[in-house]
């Protein structure tokens, strides 16, 4: 059996379900499964934890599709709780031997995350579901409540803030990720730099806005500093 084996998927109803589906490893609109955290005990929700694996070498691995296969070890989803495992021996308990634990494993697992973030926006992109640019962003939020703003972390606060009301005049409870540079939204788009976006509303949004929230626990939001009605 090799190590990264092919994850066996159900039969989406749409394209771009599937395309969500291949990348979040489940069923776009249906109910992340639940586990329990390692560190905490808490019973969280799959999609805002991490799952990691044992390597043939017994090297803890990160599995962020949560399809490798073995034994796997859950952790909540932010870096404090992370080195909290790695400190107090959780790997050790919950996979009943001896491990390994690579050196930077917080750094190795946020690079990870924003690798998957990335390569779902890019897909959304290539679906037609990102809208990119301060004019096209806000042409967009005329016609459409969107599922997810998107705005550099290095780019001006005009700019934003003027994307950012506007959306607010037209509807409630706007979403915005802001933990990515101008240069990592670039590499997702295939662009030097990027600093304002919009993913429209549906299955890839979703998986999208899980995908941020997995990222930031790992990161600072500073969405949250830029406008404190944002939800934490």
């Amino acid at each position: 059996m090799p190590w990264q084996r092919r994850a066996v998927m159900k039969r989406p109803h749409r394209k771009s379900d599937a395309r969500v589906t291949a990348i979040e490893g489940g069923v776009a609109d249906g109910e992340s499964p639940v586990r329990q955290c390692a560190v905490t005990r808490e019973k969280l929700p799959q999609d805002a934890m991490v799952r990691f694996a044992l390597s043939p070498d017994n090297v803890v691995t990160p599995d962020i599709a949560g399809k490798l296969p073995g034994r796997g070890v859950w952790i909540r989803a932010d870096r404090e709780t992370l080195e909290t495992a790695v400190k107090k021996g959780a790997f050790v308990r919950g996979f009943k031997q001896q491990v390994v634990v690579p050196e930077g494993l917080s750094g190795m697992v946020e690079s990870l995350l924003l690798q998957r973030l990335t390569g779902l926006l890019g897909m959304g992109k290539k679906a037609g579901d990102i809208v990119l640019g301060f004019d096209q962003v806000r042409d967009a939020l005329q016609k459409k409540r969107p599922g997810l703003l998107l705005e550099a972390a290095d780019g001006a606060e005009d700019g934003r803030s003027k994307v950012y009301f506007l959306a607010k005049a037209l509807y409630s409870n706007v979403k915005m990720a802001g933990a990515l540079s101008s240069e990592e939204l670039g590499v997702a788009f295939g662009r030097e730099r990027v600093i304002h976006g919009l993913v429209r509303k549906g299955p890839i949004a979703k998986a999208t806005v899980l995908a941020y929230q997995r990222l930031a626990g790992f990161r600072t939001r500073p969405e949250l500093d830029w406008f404190p009605d944002q939800d934490r």
